[in-house]
């Protein structure tokens, strides 16, 4: 009786063994099931999370749409801001964003190590703020020398915008209503021809 063919060993170019190779045609199909079924368990894994960040993500957009998780984001700046008086969930919402930019003011020439804080008790006598918005540089995190203040009422915004020159830090402030960004208008719109 002859054994069945020995198994072959293949040598790498290092001269280490690489692999181990049977003629044996039962251990070989016996792998393949073997590495299918994990194949097909690892499937059955990523679909089951598939189907769980698909129902997070529509539990997330309601929570969204309705004002609950409302969030912003920045995307060429950070901030650093405060938020005092009645700031509530919703303020953020969309709908009330015109309100919000109605009582809203640009601050420029700020100085790099001014606190939230010290701009909120320098606008004070104007009217109750809301919040306080430093701009900052998104890599470095150093303030870029403007912020915006957000007001309770659009009567805090006129006069606010009487502080327009006033000495903050050895510096004169330019105070301005917020701009507002309307769709269509902006960068490009080169010729029409």
């Amino acid at each position: 009786m002859t054994d069945p063919s020995p198994p072959t060993t293949t040598a790498e170019p290092s001269g280490e063994p690489a692999s181990t190779t049977t003629n044996n045609p039962t251990t070989a199909e016996e792998e393949e099931d073997s590495s299918l079924e994990k194949l097909q368990e690892e499937i059955r894994k990523m679909e089951e999370e598939a189907a769980l960040l698909a129902h997070q993500t529509d539990q997330l957009t309601k929570s969204s749409s309705s004002g609950a998780g409302a969030s912003t984001t920045s995307t060429s700046t950070s901030h650093t801001s405060i938020t005092t008086g009645g700031g509530n969930a919703s303020s953020s919402s969309g709908a009330s964003a015109p309100k919000r930019d109605k009582c809203s003011i640009y601050v420029g020439q700020v100085d790099y190590s001014t606190t939230p804080e010290e701009l909120l008790a320098h606008f004070e006598p104007c009217g109750t703020v809301e919040r306080v918005t430093i701009v900052c540089d998104k890599i470095t995190g150093k303030p870029k020398g403007y912020a915006y203040l957000e007001f309770q009422e659009e009567t805090s915004v006129q006069n606010a915008l009487k502080l327009d020159g006033s000495e903050f830090k050895e510096r004169h402030l330019k105070v301005v209503a917020k701009r507002v960004n309307e769709p269509g208008m902006g960068r490009g719109g080169g010729r029409m021809g």
